[in-house]
C-alpha cells in the first residue's frame, strides 16, 4: 500500500514479445500438469489441483496441498531434502493477515483467519515453466513421491 509502480519500456517489449509465445507456454504447461497429475502419487493426504473439464488452465502455478502432520514430516524437513536433490519448490500466498503492514496496523495476528493459515501450512508450488524438460519433470516426480513415500 502507498506505492505506484510503472513498468518501463523494456518491461513492456519483453511482455509483448512474450505474448506471441503465450499459446505454446499454456500448451507445454498443461502437458507438464498432466504429467504432475497422472505421476504424484495419489493419497488422501495429497491435495492437487483441480480444473473443470470445460475450463482452460493456464498454470501459472502447480500447487499442491500437502497434508504434512498426518504423514508425519515436516515442511522445512521437505523442502530441505528436495532442495538436497536440486529441486526448487516454493509456497506462495502469503496469508494477507501476517504481512507486516496488515499485522502492524491492522492489529492482525496469527490465528485471525484460520482457513488461510491451514491452505498456507500445506502449501508448496512445484517447479511448472515452459522450458523444464521431460527428465526433469520425471525426475522431480520420482524424488518428490520418494520423499512424500517416506
Amino acid at each position: 500500500l502507498g506505492y505506484n509502480y510503472r513498468i518501463t519500456e523494456m518491461q513492456c517489449a519483453l511482455g509483448s514479445s512474450q505474448l506471441r509465445k503465450l499459446d505454446s507456454f499454456i500448451q507445454k504447461r498443461n502437458q507438464i500438469a498432466q504429467y504432475y497429475d497422472q505421476h504424484i502419487l495419489d493419497s488422501d493426504l495429497i491435495e492437487k489441483l483441480k480444473v473443470n473439464d470445460n475450463s482452460l488452465c493456464a498454470y501459472h502455478l502447480y500447487p499442491l496441498l500437502i497434508d504434512f502432520k498426518a504423514l508425519r514430516i515436516d515442511r522445512k524437513y521437505f523442502f530441505r531434502e528436495l532442495k538436497k536433490k536440486g529441486i526448487n519448490l516454493q509456497v506462495h500466498y502469503i496469508p494477507i493477515h501476517l504481512q507486516p503492514y496488515y499485522a502492524k496496523f491492522l492489529n492482525f495476528k496469527k490465528g485471525d483467519f484460520p482457513n488461510a493459515e491451514n491452505f498456507y501450512s500445506q502449501e508448496v508450488s512445484l517447479p511448472i515453466y515452459p522450458s523444464l524438460k521431460d527428465s526433469e519433470l520425471e525426475y522431480i516426480v520420482k524424488e518428490l513421491n520418494g520423499v512424500l513415500a517416506g
